[in-house]
């Protein structure tokens, strides 16, 4: 009987993510082999077990894997139901080069949190459509990567109020685009997870939330002028119809088609 398998696999648009990879591995063995990128994997099924540097591991549900890039792994199921995995492969920038000694060494993490938090940005990431929050997910996961394998490191700097407006003034001057997070973290010079800190802790939302209600106002104008649904999404930054309709049922508890409709000012 050939191998079973289901896999799911594409690049999104979000700055430091090379690939997202979901795949269900029923009798598949992966030959030993290396990645270019930071591959962080974890297990929502079964058992996986490989060989990293010559030292045999165990990825289990309950824990997070990185594999750093540039160090040969292979991969082989356990159990006879096989595994279902979802991986990123991160970019070399996520994280420092210094951090590959270390993860060679401890390419397990039983962190519960640093687990949900990768499941949540997943969950983003599927919905193709939310780049500045998968962004600031994925901050937020690169440095808590960091605390574990460079564990006295010192702390990222924090991030003042100051700064949490400039982020805000400049999300407003970059409507309905926005602009991506690690650009806007250069351009203020601090940290993307820092700056997303301090932007919720100053106005009580994150940035990507920020920018949806920014841009629902905007197409709640459109819809008002008479823009077709579709066109006011495009006008108003957002993915698509549905994308926009998503969101705009979510906060208004209508959908745009029908909302200038019922709107009379």
């Amino acid at each position: 009987m050939g191998t079973r398998l289901d896999i799911t696999a594409w690049h999104p648009s979000v700055a430091g993510i090379e690939e997202v990879f979901h795949a269900h591995f029923a009798d598949h063995a992966y030959p030993s082999h290396t990645h270019d990128a930071w591959t962080l994997l974890i297990v929502d099924d079964g058992l996986v077990r490989y060989d990293l540097d010559r030292h045999e591991h165990g990825a289990l549900r309950e824990a997070v894997t990185l594999l750093p890039p540039g160090v040969p792994h292979d991969g082989r199921t356990v159990r006879p139901e096989g595994f279902r995995k979802r991986v990123l492969y991160l970019d070399r920038t996520v994280l420092d080069a210094g951090l590959v000694g270390a993860a060679v060494d401890q390419p397990s993490l039983a962190d519960p949190l640093l687990r949900t938090r990768v499941h949540r940005l997943h969950e983003v990431l599927t919905r193709r459509t939310e780049d500045l929050e998968a962004a600031s997910r994925l901050a937020f996961v690169a440095e808590r990567l960091a605390g574990h394998l460079r564990p006295r490191a010192e702390p990222v700097p924090a991030t003042g109020r100051t700064t949490a407006h400039r982020l805000r003034e400049l999300l407003d001057a970059r409507l309905p685009g926005g602009v991506p997070l690690d650009k806007a973290a250069a351009t203020l010079g601090a940290h993307p997870a820092s700056l997303v800190r301090a932007f919720s802790r100053e106005f009580g939302i994150p940035p990507h939330r920020y920018l949806t209600g920014c841009r629902l106002e905007l197409a709640r104008r459109h819809l008002l002028a008479g823009h077709p649904a579709a066109e006011a999404a495009t006008l108003a930054g957002f993915y698509d119809q549905a994308h926009l309709t998503r969101h705009f049922t979510r906060h208004l508890g209508i959908g745009p088609a029908r909302y200038g409709l019922r709107s009379g000012g």
